[in-house]
């Protein structure tokens, strides 16, 4: 089914959806990046008032896709009353966020990163606005980050505000998302234990590469398709033309013979990295996307069979982003950095919705 059909077709039933829910509650997303959160509570049902970040790439994505306003505001310093006005008066409050992650990402490699604080101004704004539902995502590690003391203050603090916080870390296959990506994900209510979303997908259900993007039309490295501009992929120097036709699905640069191996790789320091210079795998979930998934070098992210790296729309359907979603102004340029790093710094889709069904189900016990 060509991307254009699957446009079609999700603006048919989005419509039909539109026209039959009433809004469950009300969310702001905090560190909204591109939406994908946001998206996923949309498309579940609940009223999306506001979104905040400082990146201004994220107001478009953001504002087109989830018909909220994006607000352009720094978490340390935005004001806590006005923030919380922006509820729906009468509607259960849902505040959500996904702090950045890269301070407690294993791929920070031990360097410190400020950002971590944002954590603590996330704290500071729900014990403000006192929300009824807070939803956290980040990276596993966050529960280790300092010897787990940031972790456990975060904790602390909600359940001082007299919060019940469940927690756990989710395997993103088994709600539907075709990466193979860990996530821990927090949930907290003033009403009762939250709970956490329950799998959906077992092992031989996982979505494969092939199922999410294995219809798409063949572009060449450096290309994008005539009709889809957000199918486009990076270029290939000489030398990774040759690595890319020497490498396997689910392999790596030891795959290659050794003239074509690169000097860092060569060195002891380089040889543990084995996770980059590979084609991912038809019929198993895609690696982690993460906001460098369009460079071959950058994990393995190249495409099962065509000699490239995967594409800018081959990303998005991988974070389960609908077909329809819209990242930069029709005519506008695609920029594969820019776009790229949005993406890949989203909250799956699919992931949103998971949370937002179990938040839903988790007001319709309390009568919400």
């Amino acid at each position: 089914m060509s991307i254009a059909t699957q446009i079609a077709r999700l603006d048919r039933v989005e419509s039909r959806r539109g026209a039959k829910k009433r809004s469950r509650g009300s969310v702001i997303d905090l560190f909204c990046g591109a939406g994908g959160l946001s998206h996923g509570f949309k498309l579940e049902g609940f009223d999306v008032v506001a979104g905040v970040d400082i990146d201004e790439k994220c107001r478009f994505p953001f504002e087109r896709n989830n018909d909220a306003p994006f607000l352009l505001e720094d978490v340390g310093t935005i004001d806590a009353d006005a923030l919380g006005e922006r509820f729906v008066s009468g509607s259960p409050r849902v505040l959500v966020g996904c702090s950045p992650c890269q301070p407690f990402s294993k791929y920070s490699q031990g360097r410190e990163d400020g950002r971590w604080q944002l954590l603590e101004h996330f704290s500071r704004l729900i014990r403000e606005i006192q929300p009824d539902i807070v939803s956290m995502e980040n990276v596993p590690r966050l529960q280790k980050f300092r010897d787990s003391a940031v972790f456990d203050a975060f904790v602390r603090a909600l359940r001082n505000a007299d919060y019940f916080v469940d927690w756990k870390i989710v395997y993103c296959p088994d709600f539907g998302i075709p990466q193979s990506r860990s996530r821990l994900v927090l949930l907290a209510s003033r009403l009762g234990p939250p709970g956490v979303p329950a799998p959906t997908h077992t092992p031989d259900r996982y979505l494969t590469v092939r199922q999410t993007i294995g219809d798409l039309p063949p572009i060449a490295a450096g290309g994008a398709h005539a009709t889809d501009d957000l199918h486009r992929c990076s270029a290939l120097s000489a030398s990774n033309e040759k690595r890319m036709h020497a490498s396997r699905p689910g392999g790596s640069w030891r795959d290659w013979s050794e003239e074509l191996v690169t000097a860092c790789h060569r060195r002891e320091t380089g040889k543990g990295y084995s996770s980059v210079y590979g084609r991912m795998s038809w019929d198993e979930p895609a690696p982690t996307m993460t906001t460098q998934f369009f460079g071959f070098g950058n994990g393995r992210f190249g495409h099962p069979e065509q000699d490239r790296a995967i594409s800018l729309r081959e990303g998005a359907l991988i974070q389960t982003f609908p077909p329809n979603y819209a990242f930069v102004p029709d005519g506008q340029k695609v920029e594969m950095k820019s776009i790229g790093r949005l993406i890949g710094n989203a909250v799956p889709v699919d992931l949103g919705r998971a949370i937002a069904r179990r938040i839903r189900s988790h007001l319709d016990e309390y009568g919400k």
